[in-house]
């Protein structure tokens, strides 16, 4: 469903509002929309020249920017809002590579007749590589371990199921 154009300019409205109260003055706000793992999205994309603030390391500033902003737009308006926050299409490069990284994987796995154990990723990252391995009928996805340390496993179909052989990337 496409986002209503009035919940759009809230959207923009806030954003600007939060990021100016942020200190940041010197910034462009576009507006696409995409499909994404949950379906169509409505992304938000901050370009600046200051980004390494904004996106913080392994993205995390930009996380909770966005969970911020989804909590501020809750109390704005009754619709439930569809909306993601990118700053200067880092996200979108990520997913590619994400894409890339877990195809490839894929393939070693498939290769190698061993699983393939990834470093510990975030719940969205996780899903993204689900969601990309899952028409592939060579190979299964897994996410294991706890917390901070949860990590996907690519494991070729029919493989011996054994921890000790997989390789760790």
């Amino acid at each position: 469903m496409i986002m209503k154009p009035e919940n759009i300019e809230t959207l923009k409205n806030l954003i600007d509002e939060t990021l100016r109260k942020m200190t940041f003055s010197d910034f462009s706000l576009g507006v696409r929309e995409e499909a994404g793992p949950d379906g169509e999205n409505v992304v938000f994309n901050i370009g600046t020249k200051e980004s390494d603030l904004l996106i913080g390391q392994y993205g995390m500033n930009l996380r909770s920017l966005q969970h911020i902003l989804r909590a501020m737009a809750r109390k704005k308006t009754d619709d439930k809002l569809r909306f993601s926050v990118d700053v200067n299409d880092y996200r979108r490069q990520k997913i590619g590579l994400l894409t890339e990284l877990a195809r490839s994987l894929a393939r070693q796995a498939i290769v190698d007749k061993r699983p393939v154990v990834l470093r510990p990723m975030g719940a969205y990252e996780r899903r993204i590589v689900h969601m990309e391995l899952s028409g592939n009928d060579q190979v299964k996805t897994e996410s294991i371990g706890e917390g901070e340390e949860r990590r996907v496993v690519i494991k070729p179909v029919g493989s011996i199921e054994q921890n000790d052989s997989a390789v760790e990337l």
